[in-house]
């Protein structure tokens, strides 16, 4: 009966701790509570077996009671080593110490070490934010002047590379033209180099502007594609004022390319020779004239081309009749500019002028090659 007894006692404890996952303790529970080596001896003396077999059971319930509740304790925690967890466990068995005095888990300690130091990282990053901060400033600060004398230089040496809007541009150089129309010597003292102030400069670069990357390119575009002889080119430059008349067609050769074609355009060249810088015309031959025959193709890029080629000069021609229709005396030159370029860029006039150049250069841009 002491024996079955102990069995049952056996199998109750071992399916409590069934969820706990020590297997090892109760292994040495039953070695500890069955006892079959001395069973004859445990008979002859009942007395003082049992007392020891109950303080041995109460024993290890407490023991497996407190297991539990570490078990328990551990699954919330989650993070715990195995290792750690089981030198806590043989601890609690051993010295069945409370588990108030349990000392901190690793995650607590870690949590406590990570703060520190993430306290020490911090003052690290402020400080290296702040040399950052004052070496990057430095940095823009030197970058910015080298910009700076790397604009001023392109400016001076290479005007077309400058940046600054095209219509800003085109202002200024309606303005140049307004002071050469009252003061004929503007123009030659910009390009001579003569007039040091900051305007005069300024205009210069945009005249250099409108020469350098809105017209030539485009005209030397267009005479690569094309099959124009020399002397036609020359023609074309030579004369400001053009009149294409179409005519009866005739098979004939193009005075333009010099190929057979079909023509049946009048191309009618005109005006005075004038200086492509100072825009001073010559009155030399003022009167002469030039009747050329060409094909339609002929025909259209030449339009194209002298729209191009002449309009700074016709732009000055519109400029110097806007002077002269003034009509207002014994006024300084700097209010006289002032007020007719106010004047003009209210109504329009400006704009209109800089919409036409526009229109000149998409027609230049868009021109197909010859077939």
């Amino acid at each position: 009966g002491k024996r079955k007894r102990l069995n049952t006692s056996v199998l109750y404890d071992s399916d409590e701790s069934e969820d706990s996952d020590i297997l090892v303790r109760r292994v040495f529970a039953k070695r500890h509570c069955i006892i079959d080596e001395d069973e004859s001896s445990r008979e002859q003396q009942p007395d003082k077996t049992c007392p020891t077999e109950n303080v041995s059971t109460d024993r290890k319930r407490k023991v497996f009671a407190k297991l539990k509740e570490l078990a328990r304790r551990r699954a919330a925690r989650r993070s715990c080593s195995s290792e750690n967890c089981e030198d806590s466990d043989d601890e609690a068995e051993t010295e069945e110490e409370p588990l108030c005095h349990l000392p901190l888990t690793p995650t607590e300690g870690s949590e406590t070490d990570s703060d520190s130091m993430k306290d020490f990282i911090v003052e690290e990053e402020e400080d290296g934010d702040d040399n950052t901060e004052h070496l990057k400033s430095e940095n823009q600060a030197q970058q910015k002047e080298l910009n700076t004398s790397n604009s001023e230089l392109l400016a001076y040496y290479v005007p077309h590379l400058s940046r600054c809007d095209h219509y800003v541009h085109f202002k200024r150089i309606v303005k140049a033209f307004l002071i050469n129309a009252i003061d004929d010597t503007f123009l030659s003292s910009l390009y001579e180099g003569t007039r040091q102030k900051k305007y005069a400069q300024d205009m210069l670069l945009s005249l250099h502007y409108l020469d350098d990357r809105f017209i030539q390119p485009r005209l030397e575009n267009l005479i690569s594609r094309s099959r124009w002889k020399d002397r036609y080119k020359e023609r074309v430059d030579c004369y400001p004022d053009i009149r294409i008349i179409l005519k009866n067609p005739k098979n004939m050769f193009c005075q333009a390319c010099e190929l057979n074609r079909y023509c049946k355009f009048n191309v009618l060249l005109s005006g005075r020779l004038y200086n492509s810088r100072t825009l001073e015309a010559d009155d030399f031959m003022s009167d002469d004239k030039q009747v050329l025959k060409v094909g339609m193709v002929c025909a259209n890029r030449t339009r194209v081309y002298h729209n191009l080629k002449h309009f700074k000069y016709k732009l000055y021609v519109d400029c110097s009749s806007v002077t002269e229709l003034d009509g207002v005396e014994d006024e300084p030159v700097k209010d006289t500019v002032e007020r007719l370029f106010s004047q003009l860029e209210d109504s329009g006039w400006i704009q209109k002028r800089y919409n036409d150049l526009e229109d000149y250069m998409n027609d230049a841009d868009s021109f197909q090659e010859e077939k």
